[in-house]
């Protein structure tokens, strides 16, 4: 007896069906079995089931000779499975890796409930995956197992069955069967939710939902339409026979005018003709089975006002009238917006004429995405050094609240923003601000940057399509010749820019404000940092923080996080930021709490004072890190893909800051061993230090305020060497490291640092001239 039977019916989804099966059969948790029911399919699903069946004894074939749609299909599976606990997955969707040992784990943890729900994201053909937005209803915390009466909100999510595994006997106890018709999901996931005695679920995504392009069943025009008022009659005669579940009426009375208001106006599901027809039945479900009770939101009380009243003609007026003010709208805000632009166009030349300030400097990162980086070291040393010149930071509303209070707050594009360009002295800025900048006689533009560069930047770009894209390189020369100064951490930064980003402007090596609070902060900010972030106190916390590639549309997952956490215990944990350009996390939840998505966090400082450790690929995040002079662990696993798309300035695996991982596993033994902690991986980070950290002592903020604003040349603090440096310490530091495992240590040697005048070949690329990490 299977620990899982996952039932596959397949019917003309031969292109996908190879995926399907092979994503069940490449679990990590092998005790399974496959129903493949293929139902009476004309392509050559059939002979692919077959195929798999011979390779496989955990396929199970069955042939069905007439066709009798996706319920029956998976009813025929019903009859034929084993295992503890039943799963259902579409012949064109996929299990994600791992997912299987994920499920048999929290049904451990919540006692074997009756129905266990988890999450999905949607796939689309272009590669991008999208979670399913109400995730946050499949929390892990509070009491588990629970009964629906605890935890209501599930019965509003998507009423598919192929997100939930289903305890076999409960199955039958209960006699749930698949009806026939569209939408036999819905008479079988209410009935199961509302009649189950224990629920858990899962906070993880476990199913890929295909979006197909075309040919999906529910973007088919087509009468089997109509079937979802069958569906829902047998939802409510499910309740009629169970007078004890008679309290969620409302509630589902509620989800069934949303879901037909949802078929009606879906366009492309009803076929020319039938749609009177369509709401004439949809006013008489309403009339059927109403059951006040349950509220309705304001934004779908018109699709509920339009079954009730069931005109096809009310319809036609109400869905006019809407695109005549949708368009007038549009109309409306065009013209409001270009008099706006207009307006803020004569403002700003209006402002470029008056007196600069002399006591105004305006601040800005990564584009308004908020207080932080390099500007905002400064920031805060000119508000404690020059207190007499008054501070605005340009933030988007969002980012407001990581401004401090003392600083005036500037909206990108608004009246203020332009006259704060147009009449502050000092201007502070790490990424594009230039592009907009007229810089006038007198004013100040001081060029921060983001990180030292291993990637290649700048003019160094001209030859890498991949990295380039539409880059403006005349623009990109422009704004460079607006700074006045460009602050650099070391040599190596130092030669990079003066030659990808030529202009007049004087650099100041002076290294990275960003990287002061290092060594300004204590063992008690370092506990407070990680209490915030729920890291427990005894544990290890590692921050896993990649860079974007150039080659790849979306964010690159190499890296199974659950399973790097399974195998190096209950010790650790994973703090997970993704790179900005991808605008979403590399992993949510999962692994009790142990797996924190810290992509939204303001303060990538903040971020490595909490860790113990780091790993990165080729981020430059690992430049600032090496200052705290805390382990980091490289994970190479692409680099010749990266080295041809992008380009580096020297091979990181031959100068790396600590030990190198060029898969998955090499970087769990690097763990499970220590080494990622020990001695040559401390004489790595050693030389790495060296050449890369020689003015980051704690006073590179306070250098720049000196010499730009208070013109100070000589008498600046001296650097300190990094032998008397004290960063700040970690919570492992004080804790002995003990290997999880006695595999072999890998041998790492140190290597020879590479020149420091080192410069690409002519034929070599460039890195993009502004990423907000990070480069």
């Amino acid at each position: 007896m299977p620990r899982f039977s996952v039932i596959v019916p397949a019917y003309k989804v031969q292109a996908y069906l190879h995926e399907c099966l092979e994503s069940v059969l490449e679990q990590s948790c092998p005790d399974l079995e496959i129903i493949a029911v293929d139902d009476c399919s004309p392509d050559a699903c059939g002979a692919i089931i077959d195929e798999f069946a011979a390779r496989d004894a955990r396929v199970r074939p069955l042939h069905l000779p007439e066709n009798v749609g996706l319920g029956r299909a998976r009813n025929a599976g019903l009859g034929h499975a084993r295992g503890d606990y039943l799963l259902f997955l579409d012949g064109d969707d996929t299990l994600t890796p791992d997912a299987l040992r994920s499920i048999a784990d929290r049904l451990k943890e919540t006692s074997e409930p009756d129905v266990l729900v988890y999450d999905y994201a949607r796939t689309f053909w272009s590669g991008e995956a999208v979670r399913n937005r109400l995730a946050g209803r499949l929390t892990e915390q509070g009491p588990a197992p629970f009964r629906l009466e605890d935890r209501p909100g599930l019965l509003t999510m998507l009423m598919v069955v192929w997100n939930k595994a289903y305890r076999r006997d409960f199955v039958e106890r209960a006699g749930l069967t698949f009806p026939p018709g569209l939408y036999e999901d819905t008479p079988w996931t209410y009935p199961a939710l509302m009649s189950a005695e224990t629920i858990a679920t899962l906070d993880r995504v476990c199913v890929h939902y295909r979006q197909r392009r075309r040919g999906s069943i529910l973007g088919t025009p087509g009468r089997g339409h109509f079937d979802v008022f069958d569906q829902y009659d047998r939802v409510f005669a499910y309740l009629d026979a169970h007078p004890e579940l008679a309290h969620w009426r409302p509630l589902l009375f509620r989800r069934m005018v949303d879901h037909i208001a949802t078929v009606f106006t879906r366009r492309g599901r009803l076929p020319r003709g039938s749609r009177a027809e369509f709401l004439r039945r949809a006013r008489a479900h309403y009339a059927r089975h109403r059951a006040p009770g349950a509220p309705v939101r304001a934004r779908v009380r018109l699709r509920h006002a339009l079954i009730r009243l069931g005109s096809h003609r009310t319809y036609r007026l109400l869905s006019l009238g809407s695109r005549l003010r949708r368009r007038a709208l549009r109309s409306v805000a065009g013209l409001r917006g270009r008099v706006r632009e207009a307006a803020l166009r004569l403002h700003y030349r209006v402002q470029l004429r008056l007196p600069l300030r002399a006591d105004h400097a305006v601040f800005s990162s990564h584009d308004g995405r908020g207080y932080g980086c390099n500007p905002g070291a400064l920031e805060s040393a000119f508000r404690t050094l020059v207190p007499h010149i008054r501070t605005a930071w340009i933030a988007y509303a969002e980012h407001h609240h990581t401004v401090p209070p003392a600083t005036r707050r500037l909206r990108p594009g608004s009246a203020a923003y332009w006259t704060a360009l147009a009449r502050s002295t000092y201007v502070v800025d790490n990424a594009g601000l230039g592009l907009r900048l007229v810089k006038r006689p007198g004013q100040v533009v001081i060029q921060t940057q983001h990180g030292t560069p291993l990637k290649r930047m700048g003019l160094d770009l001209q030859d890498r399509p991949a990295a380039a894209r539409d880059t403006d390189f005349a623009a990109l020369l422009r704004s460079a010749d607006t700074w006045d100064y460009c602050l650099s951490a070391n040599r190596h930064s130092t030669l990079v820019w003066e030659r990808v980003l030529p202009s007049g402007y004087t650099t100041l090596e002076y290294g990275q404000p960003r990287n002061d609070v290092f060594q300004q902060a204590t063992a008690a900010d370092v506990a407070r940092l990680r209490e915030s972030l729920g890291i427990p106190e005894s544990s290890v916390a590692v921050l896993y923080a990649p860079t974007h590639r150039d080659y790849r549309r979306g964010q690159l997952h190499t890296l199974d996080l659950e399973r790097v956490l399974r195998r190096l215990g209950p010790r650790y944990v994973l703090l997970t930021r993704a790179h900005p350009s991808y605008g979403g996390p590399l992993a949510q939840g999962g692994s009790g709490g142990r797996l924190i998505d810290v992509s939204d966090h303001p303060s990538v400082e903040a971020l490595c004072l909490a860790a113990d450790a780091l790993v990165t690929d080729y981020s430059s995040i690992m430049f600032d890190y090496a200052n705290l002079d805390r382990p980091i662990v490289v994970y190479a696993d692409d680099w010749e893909a990266y080295e041809a798309a992008r380009g580096t300035y020297f091979d990181l695996r031959s100068f790396p800051p600590g030990a190198v991982a060029r898969n998955e596993d090499e970087l769990i033994d690097i763990f499970a061993t220590g080494h990622w902690r020990g001695s040559r991986s401390a004489q790595l980070r050693a030389a790495f230090r060296e050449r890369f950290c020689p003015h980051d002592d704690g006073h590179a903020a306070e250098r720049v305020v000196r010499r730009v604003v208070l013109g100070e040349r000589s008498g600046l603090p001296a650097v300190v060497p990094l032998a008397e440096r004290r960063p700040a310490p970690s919570a492992a530091s004080a804790r002995p490291a003990v290997p999880l495992t006695t595999s072999p240590s890998v041998q790492v040697p140190v290597p020879d640092a590479p020149p420091l005048t080192h410069v690409p070949s002519p034929g070599a690329g460039a890195a993009a001239p502004v990423t907000p990490d990070g480069l």
